[in-house]
């Protein structure tokens, strides 16, 4: 009896100083005037426009996936239906669907340049696809997914695009993926040797386009967005549930059978359909993948343990890079002659530069499942830089120094769905 005692009372004690920890890390929370400060900027940079930033023409999918729910805070919803309205109308007749649009007058095509899209149902915007990523559906169908969440505009799916609705053209875009990305060996769906999220492939100069040296590999950035997405599908359509459940459980399954490693904890970073383009006395499972892994955790793939554990490998790679936030693409980062784009030398642009973009989705996951000590203080170094250098800069270098777009969308809109998430937490 007497150990029981002791035994309560410690857990109480316990209980009383993580509340009294967490009321404290609440208060530091809604306190902190650089988050106040982010968040204010991020309205006011998503404002001015739609394209990823003042880099870029184009309205990219992927980014806007990332900061359709910052935009609804000072957008109507007509406007931000019509983006994803114009996804949908310039879709491919197999379901794909393109990565950006840009005015048909700035479609001037180029040598060397990108190939555009037209389709008569769009009279205003010409496409394009970068068709070594695999992850243009699937962010297309999360972003539908979060504008209905954020505005209840459930009418978008049943809205007449050609012969189909919203709904129909979502399910026909996972069913691209199917027919034209799916490995049957693996059962998981593939893409192009890139530097884990990235859009540019190991071989071309470029390195947007699949080309007769395209390298097919799976990844488990590509198969947690699918994940993702099949899950975001199946919440809005109830009735694809019977045709998808099974599928996508079956991703998940073979999403760790086949990339985890067990004994690093870690994901491998590619599983080559063929065999590897790299040297043999080349050790790719040494690198590991950072904004990959931080979306197999909005997928569900990871237990808390391993997260922790992901969480702890990150930390300990920025401090052996250098780098400014575990936005750090990667670690360590390829060799120089891993690819031919002069722009992915080490460190350099995906090949292990810092991207906010995904440091934030980390951030948020980490405040989903519970650690928001930890969440705390792998945000600060991102909140000051934006002050500091004055903007959302799309990528850092591994001394910290601001590179790409300062006005890059995606970056603010995680940033703000990250802060959002804390002062819901610290309010609660």
């Amino acid at each position: 009896m007497k150990q029981l005692v002791l035994t309560i009372t410690a857990c109480v004690l316990i209980a009383c100083s993580g509340n009294k920890a967490n009321k404290e890390l609440a208060q530091k929370i809604l306190a902190d005037q650089d988050f106040k400060e982010v968040k204010e900027r991020a309205l006011k940079v998503v404002k001015t426009g739609f394209n990823a930033g003042d880099g870029y023409g184009e309205v990219w999918i992927r980014d806007y996936n990332t900061f359709i729910e910052l935009s609804a805070e000072v957008f109507d919803k007509e406007t931000l239906k019509e983006n994803l309205l114009v996804f949908f109308r310039l879709q491919g007749d197999d379901g794909n669907i393109i990565d950006g649009f840009i005015p048909k007058e700035k479609a001037v095509q180029t040598e060397g340049g990108y190939e555009y899209i037209f389709n008569d149902l769009e009279p205003n915007y010409a496409g394009h696809k970068n068709t070594v990523e695999t992850d243009h559906e699937t962010s297309l169908v999360q972003a539908v997914y979060k504008y209905i969440k954020k505005t209840g505009d459930t009418a978008i799916l049943n809205v007449q695009v050609g012969n189909a609705t919203v709904a129909e053209c979502m399910e026909q875009s996972m069913e691209f993926l199917m027919n034209h990305r799916w490995s049957e060996k693996y059962g998981l769906i593939y893409g192009a040797t890139t530097a884990d999220w990235g859009d540019v492939q190991h071989t071309h100069p470029w390195g947007v386009y699949i080309t007769d040296d395209t390298v097919y590999c799976v990844d488990i950035y590509d198969n947690a967005m699918l994940l993702i997405a099949l899950d975001n599908m199946m919440e809005l359509i109830p009735e694809t549930k019977g045709k998808w459940q099974t599928i996508r459980d079956d991703i998940a399954k073979n999403s760790m059978k086949v990339l985890w490693d067990e004994a690093n904890q870690k994901f491998i970073p590619h599983v080559y359909l063929d065999k590897s383009p790299y040297p043999e006395d080349f050790n790719e499972n040494e690198i590991y993948y950072h904004g990959g892994t931080a979306v197999a955790i909005e997928a569900g793939l990871l237990n808390k343990k391993q997260i922790k554990t992901a969480l702890d490998k990150m930390v300990a790679n920025v401090k052996a890079s250098g780098a400014g936030s575990i936005g750090l693409t990667m670690y360590p980062p390829y060799p120089e002659w891993a690819f031919e784009n002069k722009g992915m030398y080490p460190y350099g642009y995906q090949n292990g530069g810092d991207w906010t973009w995904f440091g934030g989705r980390m951030i948020q996951q980490l405040i989903k499942y519970g650690f928001v000590q930890e969440a705390y203080e792998q945000m600060k170094p991102m909140t000051d830089r934006v002050i500091k250098n004055d903007g959302f800069f799309e990528w850092y270098t591994v001394d910290n120094k601001p590179e790409g777009s300062g006005t890059f969308r995606g970056s603010a809109g995680v940033l703000y769905t990250a802060l959002e998430q804390f002062y819901y937490w610290a309010h609660e």
